[in-house]
């Protein structure tokens, strides 16, 4: 290498060298320039963050409210406040100055949100925060202060508080003067607690000079504090609301002494002095006074006249008092607000004498009662006025001229009153500065073209419905100079309008609002043009408006628009496929009524639509997934009820996300459900009634949605069982499973306590009405029409107190109605034709009241969709901030899903069928007793049922008057009382029945003259009166007697002849009817000689008996013997056969200590108020031994469903005992015994039977009465105990019934823990609806040697039941209907018993 090459390569050497060093530094550098930075941030964290000190005691505070919460503080749920949180400034609801990072702001509002117990304050938790400005410690029941550790302690340490918020605790008097101490707050809450200002309240005001807001408001503050209000002299709001000021005293020279005093509010108050009001005058900074929901003097607004700087006044419902309506106000010169809202008593007069007020902009008299037209006078001065309210009154006439004279007015809303008159003539067209106009629900007449409001430009809003929308003139301006962004005209044309929609409407581009519905407007195609030209479009509710012709939506996307109602129309033909695109955020889309056809274009991608009815139309296809929106779409109410679809059920739509309803009803589904079909957990009404489906119900409905309230699965072809998960919907209130047909009996165990509407009508149930609806309290309507259920109306069927509609027609129900069922006090319709009831009509059903109720036929449910979105946009674009401040709000079309519970009721009338539903069910009543076996009478009394609708008695075994009480029943329309033996006459009284509509007696034993025909029985035929050969007079053809007997012509004072029949025919029949019979006798005896001479016989031994006897004790009648011929012979002889009955009849009758003893038992009964008829029982008995001890020979004692609980003192059960010796069967079924009268039976040692059935025996108070009981009863051969509350503790106390051959233990609480011993002669067993948790009883059973039925019906038991008693050889008798077996395997067969 040169040496010139060497030089310059080490020259480059140099400044690689030279440059990778820089390099180097350069990397170093910016490592130690980020290592820096690093530490500056540490260091800065450090030094931002706030002193230990004062998070240590924050800690400590967090430590105190979760001491008094149990943990379940609010504090935890706030970001930080935990040790590893280092810098209590960023700790939620506490604030730090941004340069020292001192605490400044502690915000501990509801912090005691779980309380235990009540709180006192610590001070000396807050004292590190020296530099603490604002504290809030309300609603967290503060009641008092630590001792030493009070206000006190917290004034000398916070110097600097500002703001101390002591409201919603629960302080009291003894507090206040120790609050004086914070010399430095401007701001004091201590409202809601319990301060009545006794002491300490002029220490507080003397020590708070620099306070600027009081807050007093819900305490119990009186007029003696408002002397020392003046002390708070530098008080800028004072809250005085919800106490006890009356204004008396004090408070004229106590707002006087306020020079700084703005704002008053003292709402809630009750001011009494005439003069009240006055004494504010002296104020002379007063700007704001707010006296809502007070009571006021009539001259309170005259007599604060003179408070010339107010500027606000509110008196929103203040009731004033006096002798005359509220008086208007004068000489407010600067009063800008006033409202009067639901004030009342007012008239119009007030707004003649309301007074030049130059400064006011807004007058609010909302619902004042203001009655008569609108003065022309007083408040057409009140030329600077911007806001006029006058809705919600009874103003009547037309508009007054004056009104134009208002020319500033922007907001006017005149809507719920009655005026009248064309709005294009009234002077509202002067007023060009409106922006909002509102004369809804008036009698005016609204042009459609709305031609007189052209140049109003600053107009936004208009609603005008439920008014007349009239046609307009031929001349119609071609533009508008107003853009509206709310127009609503629902309801304005009760007749077809020749015109079509407004046609102002086209050059409108701002609407935001539009509802169009019910009117009749000439048939158009779908408005697609007014979703084209406005943009920003949020509602359009065009239903009812005769849109004709497809669905032509617009051509461009309109994302704003979120609810669209279509319903009530005549559109036909598809939905278009690409509706999810034009209408990319829909929330609402309604379209039921319509004539649509084809499917459900795919919404699948609408995840905002929430609410879908397309119900009542002709859709037709099977329904996909891609159809509906599903995964995370906001889907809550879907109707589709009453189309065509079909196919099988969509799985897909049960598992919606936030679906809560669902209406798939009166389509064509088909197909089984699966057995693992469940429901999403949203879903609270399910209907998928009036389809095809089949198989049998699914268990997974009852065990999938916890928020479940309804299920209607009627009219479909389900078949098997109702699973018992369906009654286990906790929040379950409407069942419907009507006409399917289920079989089996009605499941167990309801847990169901809010069940209203049970609907099981037409299906093959069976078995009797469990006692699973006992503790069904809210039920309103039970239908279990038309099946197979039998046995007697339970007696706990009172326990349905709600119970309105009652329903069990073409049953085999039997025996007597329970008096329980007169105590069902809203009951308004019962159903209990076709069945097998018998026995006498309860006198006490007339005491049912037969009121009308809206519970009967709706639902309202508590979910609602609003259509939010455009609230808020409209009414900023009119000024909207104003009117927000007031509380106006735009009707927000709420969606309320309603449950219409169809219920069918049947009347048989005219051999036809008159059905009820719907609406008409709130009003509706009726009685059907008919297709039974009543005997008896008809109680008078039921002429009280002065309400009722329809009563029907036909085809029983009646017998009786009609009662002319009937004349009572003042809405009756339909009467049935045929198929009977009636007797009588028809009560005249009966044609003042104005609504009767339907009289039936035929077929009876009525007999006399119908009633006149007149008014409604004018409108009867003879098929009403048929079937009573001795009832005459028109419509019949027989007609009566014109020579009737005295009898017959008495007056009719209540049934004509006293229900006697006629006497004539009486006594004809009678002669006839004897004459027959003895001839026929004689004809007998003449034919037959072997039966004469038995009889000549029979009348010789007789004779001679009778002579023997007189012959013995009279014996001159010996001579007369042989004096006498055969004839008086025989004439004597009847003679003394006839005194020969009468003495036999006295010498067979009972003892008469024996007759008084059972009038003395009437007479107790009757004290009760139980006499032998069926009113109802007004208090328990005791019973009263000495009234039975009589009956030494009596054998049967009866005293079932007495209501008795005890016995007298000394006159109970063992007095009893002691006098019955003979005593064999005795009854206390029905009553409320208990536990104590149990060894007190032990003494009726010949019992053989006892029946202590449903009444309140327990076993646990007196076990050992069982044992005695036992010990007593050695001959006792038949037990019954079912229905009441026995355990397995008292099973082994029934060995001692060691002759007991028939023992019922029924519907008690057994768990089968503990077995049956010692009952060897025991054959017979019953053990119905009973759990078996245990086999112990069960296994028990192989011990019985003698035992040959047993009877588990409707019981719960274990799967191996049939193997455990295989050791019962003796066994003929098992019933098992209706038993749960409650395993998850199948019941095990029993295959050795070969005796069953």
């Amino acid at each position: 290498m040169h040496e010139e090459d060497k030089i310059v390569y080490k020259r480059q050497l140099d400044c690689y060298c030279i440059l990778s060093s820089r390099r180097v530094n350069m990397k170093m550098r910016q490592m130690w320039v980020w290592m820096l930075l690093m530490a500056l941030a540490f260091v800065n964290e450090r030094c931002h963050c706030c002193l230990e000190e004062e998070r240590i005691s924050l800690l400590e505070i967090k430590a105190w409210f979760s001491h008094a919460t149990a943990g379940l503080s609010i504090l935890p749920l706030s970001k930080g406040w935990d040790k590893e949180h280092f810098n209590c400034c960023n700790w939620g609801r506490v604030v730090c100055d941004s340069t020292t990072n001192r605490v400044i702001e502690l915000h501990l509002s509801g912090v005691n949100f779980f309380p235990f117990e009540d709180l006192d304050l610590n001070a000396s938790l807050f004292l590190p925060f020296k530099e603490l400005e604002i504290l809030h410690l309300s609603d967290n029941r503060l009641d008092g202060v630590l001792e030493n550790q009070g206000f006190q302690v917290l004034a000398s340490g916070l110097r600097k508080l500002e703001e101390l918020d002591l409201s919603d605790n629960k302080f009291n008097d003894s507090i206040l003067s120790s609050l004086s101490g914070f010399s430095t707050l401007k701001s004091l809450h201590l409202s809601n607690n319990r301060f009545t200002g006794t002491i300490g309240f002029h220490e507080l005001a003397s020590g708070l000079r620099e306070l600027q807001e009081l807050e007093l408001s819900d305490n119990k503050f009186n007029d003696s504090i408002l002397s020392s209000l003046g002390g708070f002299s530098t008080l800028k709001s004072l809250h005085l609301s919800k106490n006890k000021f009356t204004g008396s005293i004090g408070l004229n020279e106590s707002l006087g002494a306020l020079p700084s005093l703005k704002s008053l509010y003292a709402t809630g108050s009750k001011f009494k002095g005439i003069h009240s009001g006055k004494g504010l005058c002296n104020s002379t900074s007063l700007e704001e006074m707010f006296l809502d929901y007070s009571s006021l003097p009539t001259s309170f607004l005259r007599n604060i006249g003179p408070l010339s700087t107010l500027k606000v006044l509110s008196l929103t419902r203040a009731d004033f008092h006096g002798t005359g309506p509220a008086q208007g106000p004068q000489n407010f010169t600067k009063l800008e607000e006033l409202f009067l809202d639901r004030a009342s008593p007012m008239t119009a007069s007030f707004l003649l004498n309301i007074g030049p007020f130059p400064a006011l902009r807004i007058l609010s008299l909302e619902s004042c009662m203001l009655n008569g037209t609108l003065p022309h006078q007083g408040w057409c001065e009140l030329t600077n006025l911007e806001q006029l309210f006058l809705s919600g009154n009874k103003l009547t006439g037309l508009l007054p001229p004056c009104l134009g004279n208002l020319s500033f007015l922007q907001f006017l809303d005149l809507s719920d009153n009655q005026l009248e008159g064309n709005i294009a003539f009234s002077h509202l067209s002067h007023l060009t500065q409106l922006e909002y106009l509102s004369v809804s629900n008036n009698y005016f007449q609204v042009p459609i073209s709305f031609g007189s409001f052209m140049n109003h430009s600053n107009l936004k809003f208009i609603a005008c419905d439920n008014n007349e929308l009239i046609s307009a003139p031929s001349f119609q301006p071609s533009a508008t100079k107003f853009q509206l962004r709310f127009f609503s005209a629902s309801n304005c044309t009760s007749k077809p309008l020749k015109a079509g929609f407004p046609n102002f409407l086209h050059s409108q581009y701002d609407l935001m609002f539009v509802d169009l519905s019910h009117n009749k407007f000439i048939g158009q195609p779908f408005p697609s043009w007014l979703v084209e030209n406005n943009r920003m479009l949020n509602r359009l509710y065009l239903r009812d408006t005769s849109i004709t012709g497809p669905l032509q939506l617009p051509q461009h996307p309109t994302p704003n628009l979120r609810t669209v109602d279509i319903s009530d129309n005549n559109i036909h033909g598809q939905i278009a496929r690409n509706t999810c695109l034009i209408f990319p955020r829909l929330k609402n889309f309604l379209m039921a009524n319509n004539n649509l056809t084809g499917c459900i274009p795919p919404f699948g991608n609408m995840s905002s639509l929430a609410y879908l009815d397309v119900s009542n139309n002709h859709m037709s296809c099977e329904l996909l997934e891609h159809n509906l929106p599903t995964g995370g779409s906001s889907l809550w109410f879907l109707k589709l009820s009453n189309n065509n679809f079909k196919g099988r059920l969509p799985p897909f739509v049960f598992n919606m996300t936030h679906l809560c309803y669902l209406f798939l009803d009166g389509n064509k589904f088909v197909g089984q459900v699966s057995g693992t079909f469940s429901l999403a957990s949203s879903l609270r009404l399910v209907d998928i009634s009036n389809n095809l489906l089949s198989g049998t119900l699914p268990r997974g409905i009852g065990n999938s949605s916890i928020f479940l309230q309804g299920i209607d699965l009627s009219r479909n072809h389900f078949e098997g069982t109702i699973p018992k998960e369906l009654f286990r919907c906790y929040l379950l209130e409407f069942l419907d499973l009507s006409e399917n047909n289920l079989s089996g009996s009605l499941p167990l165990g309801f847990q169901t306590p809010y069940l209203r509407y049970v609907h099981l009508y037409r299906n093959r149930l069976s078995g009797p009405l469990p006692n699973a609806f006992y503790n069904s309290s809210h039920l309103v309507t039970l239908d279990l029409g038309n099946n197979n259920l039998t046995g007697p109306i339970p007696n706990w069927i009172d326990r349905l107190s709600k119970l309105s509609i009652l329903l069990l027609k073409s049953n085999q129900f039997n025996r007597e109605l329970p008096v329980q069922v007169c105590l069902l006090r809203k009951l308004s319709i019962l159903d209990l034709s076709e069945n097998n009831f018998s026995g006498p009509l309860p006198l006490c059903l007339s005491n049912l009241n037969f009121t009308a109720s809206g519970e009967k036929t709706l639902v309202v449910t508590d979910t609602v969709s609003e259509d939010d979105g455009s609230q808020k946009e409209i009414l900023a674009s009119i000024g909207g901030r104003k009117l927000g401040n007031r509380g106006f709000h735009i009707d927000s079309k709420t969606m309320w899903p309603e449950i219409d519970v169809k219920i069918a009721v049947e009347l048989t009338a005219k051999k036809n069928f008159y059905t009820y539903e719907g609406d008409i069910l709130r009003y509706m009543s009726a009685m059907d007793l008919s297709c039974n076996r009543f005997t008896g009478e008809i109680p008078t009394e039921w002429g009280n049922l002065s309400d009722i609708f329809a009563l029907n008695l036909s085809q029983n075994n009646l017998t009786g008057l009609i009662p002319s009480s009937f004349s009572n029943l003042k809405y009756v329309e339909s009467l049935d009382l045929s198929h009977n033996n009636l007797n009588g006459r028809i009560p005249a009284q009966l044609v003042e029945l104005n609504f009767l509509a339907v009289f039936n007696v035929s077929y009876n034993n009525l007999s006399g003259r119908t009633p006149e025909m007149k008014y409604q029985f004018a409108t009867f035929d003879e098929s009403s009166h048929k079937g009573n050969p001795l009832l005459c007079g028109p419509p019949l053809q027989n007609s009566c007697d014109k020579t009737e007997s005295p009898s017959a012509r008495l007056p009719n004072n209540s049934n004509g002849d006293d229900g006697l029949i006629d006497m004539d025919s009486f006594y004809a029949s009678f002669g006839v009817f004897y004459i027959i019979v003895v001839l026929t006798i004689a004809a007998v005896l003449c034919i037959n000689p072997h039966w004469r001479r038995r009889w000549f016989y029979f009348i010789e031994e007789c004779i001679d008996t009778c002579y023997c006897f007189l012959a013995i004790n009279f014996r001159k009648l010996s001579r007369f013997k042989r004096s006498v011929n055969m004839k008086m012979r025989q004439m004597w002889v009847w003679m003394l056969l006839m005194a020969l009955f009468f003495v036999n009849e006295r010498c067979h009758c009972c003892l008469e200590e024996e007759r008084i003893s059972l009038l003395e038992i009437k007479a107790w009964f009757y004290h009760a108020g139980a006499p032998v008829s069926y009113q109802l029982q007004v208090e328990d008995l005791y019973l009263n031994a000495s009234l039975f001890l009589p009956f030494k020979e009596l054998e049967i004692l009866a005293l079932g469903a007495n209501q008795l609980v005890g016995g007298l003192k000394n006159q109970g059960f063992q007095v009893q005992a002691s006098g019955l010796r003979h005593l064999k069967e005795l009854y206390l079924g029905d009553n409320k015994l208990n536990d104590n009268v149990l060894s007190s039976l032990s003494g009726f040692s010949t019992l053989k039977s006892l029946d202590l059935s449903n009444n309140r025996f327990t076993g646990t108070i007196d076990l050992k009465g069982f044992q005695v009981l036992a010990s007593g009863l050695r001959n006792l051969e038949d037990l019954s105990l079912h229905y009441n509350k026995l355990n397995d503790n008292i099973l082994s106390c029934l060995g001692g019934f060691s002759s007991l051959k028939s023992l019922d233990l029924s519907n008690n609480m057994f768990t089968g823990s503990t077995g049956l011993n010692g009952l060897r002669k025991l054959e017979t067993l019953t053990l119905y609806w009973t759990a078996f948790k245990e086999s112990i009883l069960i296994e028990s059973l192989g011990a019985l040697p003698c035992l040959e039925e047993v009877f588990l019906d409707y019981s719960s038991l274990p799967a191996s039941f049939l193997r455990s008693i295989e050791p019962l050889s003796t066994l003929k008798v098992l019933s098992l209907a209706g038993v749960d077996f409650n395993s998850t395997l199948p019941a095990q067969g029993n295959s050795t018993n070969e005796q069953l």
